[in-house]
């Protein structure tokens, strides 16, 4: 639902003409989901996925749609599709037909366990890859449950993923299929892990906030309620850290095996030195420092945040507040140009003229 139009997306945010294509009848599930608009009632969902593009209304059931389709295919550089697998070759879009249609065609198919492999015909969404990727195994407090992430993160992350591989085809110059998948691109950025497994059979465990290879790491309460985020992921921070903590000289705490030899005492030591300052002092210290820390935002903070505000991270699309392009490009940079259009809106202008020139 995310994924496949996010990739587009991101493709229409650098300038790409993308044509969505809807059924006639409901349109696209991601124009309900969720929060609405209080405004116009549309889905927010609907206008980030589908900002800058145009929309169209098919039933690729139909004989004259599917020929409107093959038109559009006939001088494009991408299809993407977010269907099941097998799904477009029934429809008769299959890539045999579509490359014949044009060889260049590059066809980006977002699945949930990819083309083919015994899991290929099952629903894909977010929170099985996240299940099936060993992510959730080693999300949660120590004695906890697994848990899930509390956004669609394997969308977004496997939006990303697609638009990549598919930039990376186009640039091939050479027709092909692009096959991504939500359950790969989870598993891709779960770091090393496969590989202790199967070296050591070692299984990293689940710590809360915390990771195995490095102390102190996580979020800690200040004296005044609020939160901050500490990381200590190299050597030259940790003991900068470890100086602000007072602990420097302790031969237990001069290395990351020492460290996470002794997390429990370090933890407790990091918790309770922040338990007696308030956020302001724990920031002011740290920075100091030159130590990694950073305050807990929530979007109620970001909204007003300098940093958020200067960098224009957040911009009205049209008449709606949303995220602005994902990198800055100093030659060739993004535009944001209207959010998701109603169902069908450009559909007489395609018909006509089919591409933007």
């Amino acid at each position: 639902m995310i994924a496949g139009p996010n990739c587009a997306r991101y493709l229409a945010d650098f300038g790409a003409d993308v044509i969505k294509v809807e059924r006639p009848d409901t349109g696209d599930s991601l124009r309900n989901m969720a929060w609405k608009d209080p405004r116009d009632g549309v889905g927010l969902w609907w206008k980030l996925a589908n900002r800058n593009k145009r929309t169209i209304a098919l039933d690729l059931k139909s004989d004259d749609d599917r020929g409107v389709l093959e038109r559009l295919v006939s001088d494009a550089h991408v299809l993407i599709e977010n269907f099941r697998p097998g799904t477009l070759e029934r429809l008769g879009l299959g890539p045999e037909r579509l490359l014949q249609i044009n060889p260049s065609l590059v066809i980006t198919r977002v699945t949930g366990f990819g083309q083919d492999g015994p899991y290929a015909d099952r629903p894909g969404f977010a929170s099985i890859a996240e299940s099936m990727s060993g992510y959730a195994a080693v999300n949660g407090e120590k004695d906890g449950p697994p848990l899930l992430p509390a956004i669609a993160l394997t969308d977004e992350l496997t939006a990303i993923v697609a638009a990549f591989a598919t930039m990376v085809a186009v640039h091939s110059g050479i027709g092909q299929e692009v096959d991504v998948s939500l359950l790969e691109s989870i598993f891709h950025i779960m770091g090393p892990v496969a590989s202790l497994f199967a070296l050591t059979g070692e299984i990293q465990p689940r710590l809360g906030s915390g990771l195995p290879y490095t102390v102190p790491r996580g979020v800690y309460r200040c004296a005044d309620a609020k939160w901050v985020g500490v990381s200590a992921s190299s050597d030259t921070v940790a003991m900068r850290v470890m100086e602000i903590l007072g602990v420097a000289d302790d031969p237990r705490f001069t290395s990351f095996t020492g460290r996470t030899a002794h997390r429990d005492e370090l933890e407790e030591r990091m918790s309770a030195w922040c338990a007696e300052r308030t956020r302001d002092e724990v920031i002011h210290i740290f920075e100091e420092a030159e130590a990694a820390i950073g305050p807990v935002l929530d979007m109620a903070d970001i909204a007003v945040d300098q940093h958020f505000v200067e960098r224009q991270a957040i911009v009205d699309v049209g008449d709606t507040p949303m995220q602005n392009v994902i990198a800055r490009l100093s030659r060739t940079p993004g535009v944001l140009r209207h959010p998701g259009r109603a169902l069908d809106a450009d559909g007489d202008e395609i018909r006509r003229k089919g591409w933007e020139r």
